[in-house]
């Protein structure tokens, strides 16, 4: 349903409860309550795996005039909790529209609420943190949502990656980026080898490898080095995902024997933390996260800015940084580690989104750096 006359209600762990109507399918959902500052994407930002075990707030208040569809997937099910709107489109406006986003959001089980004042919550959030909420549209009162938000597990020390990677091998066979002018997708062909860790990647991860003439294979989190390396790859990418990276420490061990390889490693997002903890730094859960379409990131080499895709709850720690890791990127909201390489091996990584999906494309070139360090 895109609108409701049923009520529900936002209760955080803190006692704060936010009164709307139901949106998506009824019932009640309790999970990290997070935001996201970008303007467009929503369809990719809820079908992110990084979300899982979140419930997602858009600040920008119209969401769901464009619709949804099957092709702007960014994996095969709606990875967060919880969905948060201000103002829901009423009508979907979009030639490549197949559902609405209420409806298609009550088919997924996914309750979220509309009609709150996301201004206020997300002023909140940027005050307090991040904390543990439940959606309610199930006729759950306030004390008992507050209760179960402040009994949750919540995401720190929690391995979720186990839960959102692939459980088998499997081949990426569905084409590279879509082209607007043509309006379809590109059918590259190519015969070097790129092997993904899916720590929760996003589809359009092997989309932008495809569309450099890389051919790639998906192994799942657990994979060991020593199966990897049977597959002769000529690169690995280290992905996104969810959860405390810190808790994930079976793929750091597999890292860092992937290290003595001088295989090119390429690490995105959560790939990013745990190559970083691979070469011996540490990380930390931020505040309130990085999460939008709009985060300047320094290139410390060149002096260039970068607008980018960021979605991530933890950070690498600014300290007892090795000699042989050079820090490449910051952000200028808050100085915080956006990017390194090893000066003396083909690994980098970046903890920003630079195959966005959505967001912008400033940081297409990592992939052009990639492929350049696997083609020699």
């Amino acid at each position: 349903m895109t609108d409701s006359d049923t009520g529900a209600i936002l209760a955080l762990a803190d006692g704060r409860v936010f009164c709307g109507k139901a949106m998506g399918a009824i019932g009640n959902t309790v999970g990290e309550v997070c935001f996201n500052t970008a303007m467009t994407g929503y369809q990719e930002i809820l079908t992110d795996p990084s979300y899982s075990d979140q419930i997602i707030t858009f600040t920008y208040p119209h969401i769901g005039n464009v619709g949804v569809n099957r092709h702007d997937m960014e994996s095969d099910a709606v990875s967060v909790r919880g969905c948060i709107v201000r103002a829901p489109a009423r009508i979907t406006s979009n030639y490549r529209a197949e559902h609405g986003l209420g409806s298609w959001l009550a088919d997924q089980g996914i309750v979220g609420i509309a009609g709150i004042d996301t201004r206020a919550l997300v002023r909140h959030l940027r005050d307090q943190g991040a904390q543990n909420g439940v959606i309610a549209s199930d006729g759950m009162d306030s004390s008992a949502a507050i209760a179960k938000a402040t009994g949750w597990v919540g995401l720190a020390g929690r391995d979720l990656v186990g839960q959102v990677s692939c459980k088998q091998p499997y081949e990426w066979g569905q084409q590279g980026c879509y082209q607007m002018d043509a309006a379809n997708y590109s059918e590259p062909e190519g015969d070097k080898h790129v092997v993904v860790f899916d720590f929760g990647c996003k589809h359009n991860i092997f989309r932008k490898l495809a569309d450099r003439g890389l051919r790639v294979s998906v192994v799942p989190a657990s994979t060991s080095a020593s199966a990897i390396m049977a597959m002769h790859p000529d690169g690995i990418l280290l992905s996104n995902g969810p959860g405390d990276p810190a808790a994930v420490g079976y793929a750091v061990d597999t890292i860092r024997m992937l290290l003595d390889t001088d295989t090119p490693i390429f690490g995105i997002c959560m790939g990013h933390q745990l190559l970083s903890q691979a070469l011996g730094l540490s990380t930390f859960k931020l505040k309130f996260g990085h999460r939008g379409g709009n985060h300047p990131v320094k290139d410390e080499s060149t002096g260039n800015i970068e607008i980018t895709s960021q979605n991530h709850g933890f950070a690498v720690a600014d300290a007892d940084i090795p000699a042989h890791v050079e820090i490449t990127h910051r952000s200028l909201f808050d100085g915080t580690i956006e990017g390194l390489r090893v000066k003396d091996k083909p690994v980098f990584s970046v903890q920003y989104h630079p195959e966005a999906s959505p967001g912008p494309q400033d940081a297409d070139y990592l992939f052009d750096r990639f492929a350049a360090l696997i083609n020699g």
